[in-house]
């Protein structure tokens, strides 16, 4: 997550509570279980406690209480520029990116698509299916970005195969290794991934570079993981194949959205991705399609507005912790050799965003490429591990929770899912070399 330079000097007890601050935060992440169940049973209450058992809007939350002790420590007006000098870009373009994606038109196109590949797959149909919403979209994140993919592949998963009866093992295993393909699946361009994002203008990286550096073994790793969880969960697929033939489980056909609509569409998401560092833009933009939704009402279902809002409340509430983190992360890093590095920034990008990780890489003058290669590979590699690990997995989490037991997806479940296909990684960026 980006953050600007403040002229604003905080004391060390300040820095130390931020510190402090985050680590609840953290840990609030892995306890949001414990406020659902309090809901359930202090029902006079429930608003308050169906809030804080909210993924999304626990570093908020913490941002809140973070600011409300600058205003009590530094005083009002040092807290609000503090506030004033963060950058707020991504969590604007997530929660554009978002919403445009998951409307009808987009999701009709994306659906053929992958129909259209699946077909040419020798397997059964709901297996090439799945295979190719954990492989070719998270690739085609590179393109459309990250948060785009992350949410045409977890409403494709949501209308396809998480059912009610799904197993748990399946529901985890899945989006372990759909955040973890995301991750690593927005590398072969330089432009698509909010972590290669923070450093590639400074660092001089371009696409051809990232792409035989970093995309081809994402690649690798990418294919592995899918083919892995697909062959794990070949006979729960294929029972999903059967109801799909015989009716038992019924598909609803895309519905029908007119061509030029679809082109429009695919237009608007293509200038809010050309002008996703400039929000005045691509907010634009975002307005014209709300509009269009409006016109043509008949054309779309309902916008995922709440869920939109709520993941950039809680990337911007990271960006607002986040900016205080950096007295402690940034001489960590710069004391690590390389393998260190990677390593490092592979377990650290689990409790903070991994494009924060970078950015802070880059204010580090005099790094040696072998360096570099590591803080972002490994960033990348641990960005399946948590919610908060890369900005698109709360837009993810955020489409498929409602399919696990108190809509809420397990912390625990979800590191535990992403421990192997990390480790794929892992193997991916440590033992291939560059093209």
């Amino acid at each position: 997550m980006a953050t600007t330079p403040t002229d604003v000097v905080m004391s060390h007890t300040t820095e130390v509570v931020a510190a402090v601050i985050f680590a609840i935060a953290v840990l609030h992440t892995f306890s949001t279980k414990i406020f659902e169940r309090l809901a359930h049973r202090y029902p006079t209450h429930h608003g308050v406690f169906h809030l804080l058992g909210e993924v999304e809007a626990v570093f908020g939350f913490w941002s809140i209480i973070l600011f409300g002790w600058l205003i009590y420590r530094e005083g009002l007006t040092s807290a609000v520029n503090y506030a004033d000098t963060r950058n707020y870009t991504e969590p604007l373009f997530v929660f554009a990116i978002m919403v445009v994606a998951a409307s009808r038109p987009i999701m009709v196109f994306a659906r053929n698509l992958v129909e259209g590949i699946s077909r040419v797959i020798p397997f059964d149909r709901a297996i090439a299916t799945y295979f190719v919403l954990l492989s070719i979209v998270p690739l085609l994140g590179s393109f459309i970005t990250e948060p785009a993919a992350m949410t045409l592949a977890a409403m494709l998963l949501a209308q396809k195969f998480f059912r009610s009866e799904a197993p748990n093992a399946f529901k985890y295993a899945t989006i372990g290794v759909l955040f973890v393909n995301i991750s690593i699946g927005g590398t072969l361009t330089h432009f698509a991934a909010p972590p290669v994002l923070m450093v590639a203008a400074k660092w001089g990286w371009d696409t051809p570079f990232m792409f035989f550096h970093f995309g081809f073994k994402a690649s690798v790793a990418v294919f592995i993981n899918a083919i892995g969880v697909t062959y794990l969960f070949r006979n729960y697929l294929k029972e999903v194949n059967r109801k799909m033939i015989s009716g038992e489980m019924k598909t609803e056909k895309a519905p029908k959205v007119p061509a030029p609509l679809i082109l429009l569409h695919l237009a608007m998401i293509g200038g809010i991705v050309l002008f996703a560092h400039h929000p005045p833009v691509f907010l634009g933009i975002f307005l014209v399609f709300m509009g269009l939704a409006t016109a043509y009402n008949e054309h779309h279902d309902r916008l995922i507005l709440r869920e939109g809002l709520l993941v950039a409340f809680f990337l911007a509430g990271l960006v607002v912790l986040g900016g205080m983190q950096a007295w402690w992360l940034q001489p960590l890093l710069a004391q690590m050799s390389p393998t260190a590095v990677y390593y490092g920034a592979t377990a650290l990008t689990a409790v903070t965003d991994n494009a924060a990780l970078t950015y802070l890489a880059s204010l580090v003058d005099g790094l040696s490429d072998e360096f570099k290669y590591a803080v972002v590979s490994g960033a990348v590699t641990g960005g399946g591990l948590t919610l908060i690990a890369n900005a698109p997995n709360p837009a993810g989490a955020s489409i498929l929770r409602r399919y696990f037991e108190d809509e809420t997806i397990n912390p625990l479940g979800l590191l535990l899912a992403a421990l192997i296909p990390t480790a794929v990684t892992i193997a991916s960026f440590q033992l291939l070399g560059d093209l």
